[in-house]
C-alpha cells in the first residue's frame, strides 16, 4: 500500500510540475550574483524580472506568464554551462546573459552542442552585453541573438564623435584583459590611426577582469604618460574603480567609455570634478527618452532606486514576446524564425531591427556625457544631482558594420 500510494505521489508531482511547466514561459538570467560582477548582475536581474511583471499583468504571452531563473555564473565560462544545464532540467527554453564575453562564447558553443544532441530540449541564447565582434561573425549560429551593440560598432561610433575634437592628441588606452578588452584596444587604435592619424598613443594597458581593487597604480602611469584622453571599455566595479582611483589622484583628463554609467561609475565621476569629460557610448539617455518611455525610468527608479540601466533588456524582452505570439509557441526554433528580420520600436522610441545575417541588433546609438543638467531635467545619477546628456546621435543604419558570418540554419 504505501509502495502504490509513494507511486502515485510521484506520479501526481511529475503531473503537477508538467503542468506548472507548461503554464509559464521561464528564461534563464545566468550571471554573475557574487563577486566582482554581482553590482552589474543584480541590477541586470531586477531588469527581467520588473519586465516580466510588467508582461505577466498584462495577461502574459500565449496564456502563460513569463518566469525568470535567476542563476549565479560567478562571471565563469565553466559555471555558466552548469547553470544553462541546470535551467534547461528546470524546463527553461531560453538562456540570457550578458557580462563577460569568454561566457558567452561558452553559452552559444553550448546552445549549439545541447541542441544537436537534444531536440527535444532546445534553447535560444538571448545575449543583452556580451560584445565581442567575434559571438556576430565566425561564431554566429541560429540559436544566438544579440541586442547590444558589439564593440567594433560602439567604437566605431566613438572615434567617429572623437576625430572632430581638436583637443584630443593624446590617448591612453586601459582595459580588462580578455576577448571584448582586447577587441575594444585593436579597433581604437585601428579607428584612431585612419581617422587621426595625428593623435598619439601614449599607452595600452591590460589589467585581469574584475581582479583589480586598486587601480592607483595604474592611474599613476596614466598620469606620467601626459595622456589627455583616455578609451576604456572597463564595466562593473572595473570602471568603477578605476574612475574613483583618478578622482583620488586628481586625474584630469576626457573619459570615453562603454560603461561609465554602471554602479558607482556617476559617482566617481562627480568626486572627480570632471563635469562633461566622461563621455559613454549608450542606447538610451534618461532626460531625451520619449513621455512613455520616462514613465517607464520613473516606475523602475521608484522602485529600485536605480536607474534603468538596459534600454536594450527592455528591446530583448518584449521582442522576445513578440515573437512568441507571432510563432503562437515558445518552441525556440519557431520563435527563432520570427526573430530574424524583426523590426521594433526600440525604448528610446526609433526603430530597431535584428539583422538576419548574424543576428545583431542595430538600434540608434547615442554619445552622452555626464554633468550637471540644465533646469527641468527630471533624472540624475546615483543622487549625484548630475546626468547623462545628449552630446551626438548615430542612426541605426550608420552602425551597421560588414559580417563574416556563414549561418547554418536547421531544416
Amino acid at each position: 500500500m504505501r509502495r502504490a500510494l509513494a507511486s502515485s505521489f510521484i506520479a501526481l508531482s511529475v503531473a503537477m510540475g508538467s503542468a506548472y511547466a507548461a503554464d509559464t514561459i521561464k528564461i534563464a538570467y545566468i550571471d554573475p550574483l557574487s563577486g566582482g560582477g554581482a553590482s552589474v548582475g543584480e541590477v541586470g536581474l531586477k531588469h527581467f524580472q520588473w519586465l516580466a511583471e510588467q508582461i505577466n499583468a498584462s495577461g502574459g504571452v500565449i496564456g502563460k506568464k513569463l518566469e525568470i531563473l535567476g542563476l549565479d555564473n560567478k562571471t565563469n565560462p565553466q559555471e555558466s554551462l552548469v547553470q544553462a544545464q541546470k535551467a534547461i532540467d528546470q524546463g527553461a527554453h531560453f538562456l540570457t546573459q550578458g557580462n563577460g564575453s569568454s561566457v558567452g562564447a561558452a553559452l552559444t558553443d553550448f546552445a549549439v552542442k545541447n541542441n544537436d544532441r537534444n531536440p527535444d530540449k532546445q534553447v535560444l541564447y538571448l545575449n543583452y552585453a556580451a560584445v565581442d565582434p567575434v559571438l556576430t561573425n565566425d561564431k554566429c549560429n541560429f540559436w544566438h541573438f544579440r541586442w547590444d551593440a558589439n564593440s567594433d560598432i560602439k567604437m566605431q561610433a566613438l572615434t567617429n564623435y572623437m576625430k572632430d575634437k581638436p583637443n584630443i592628441k593624446k590617448v591612453y588606452l586601459i582595459n580588462q584583459d580578455y576577448s571584448f578588452g582586447e577587441s575594444v584596444r585593436t579597433e581604437a587604435r585601428k579607428m584612431l590611426k585612419a581617422k587621426r592619424p595625428d593623435v598619439q598613443i601614449v599607452g595600452d594597458e591590460k589589467h585581469p577582469l574584475l581582479k583589480i581593487t586598486d587601480f592607483a597604480p595604474y592611474v599613476a602611469k596614466i598620469k606620467a604618460s601626459g595622456a589627455d584622453t583616455v578609451i576604456t571599455g572597463n564595466w562593473g566595479q572595473d570602471i568603477a574603480l578605476l574612475l574613483k582611483a583618478a578622482a583620488d589622484a586628481g586625474l584630469q583628463v576626457d573619459w570615453y567609455t562603454y560603461y561609465a554609467g554602471g554602479a558607482g561609475g556617476p559617482t566617481a565621476i562627480k568626486q572627480s570634478n570632471i563635469p562633461d569629460r566622461v563621455f559613454a557610448i549608450v542606447e538610451g539617455v534618461p532626460n531625451d527618452e520619449p513621455a512613455e518611455t520616462q514613465k517607464i525610468e520613473q516606475e523602475f527608479r521608484t522602485k529600485y532606486g536605480t536607474t534603468f540601466w538596459y534600454p536594450r533588456v527592455y528591446n530583448e524582452v518584449y521582442m522576445l514576446a513578440q515573437a512568441i505570439k507571432d510563432a503562437n509557441s515558445d518552441e525556440p526554433k519557431a520563435v527563432a524564425a520570427k526573430l530574424e528580420g524583426m523590426k521594433f520600436k526600440t525604448f528610446m522610441g526609433g526603430e530597431g531591427y535584428m539583422r538576419k545575417d548574424d543576428h545583431q541588433f542595430f538600434q540608434d546609438m547615442y554619445i552622452a556625457n555626464l554633468g550637471p543638467l540644465p533646469a527641468g531635467a527630471k533624472f540624475d545619477e546615483e543622487g549625484t544631482g548630475w546626468g547623462w546628456k545628449t552630446q551626438g546621435v548615430v542612426k541605426a543604419k550608420d552602425t551597421e558594420l560588414p559580417t563574416t558570418c556563414k549561418m547554418d540554419r536547421p531544416s
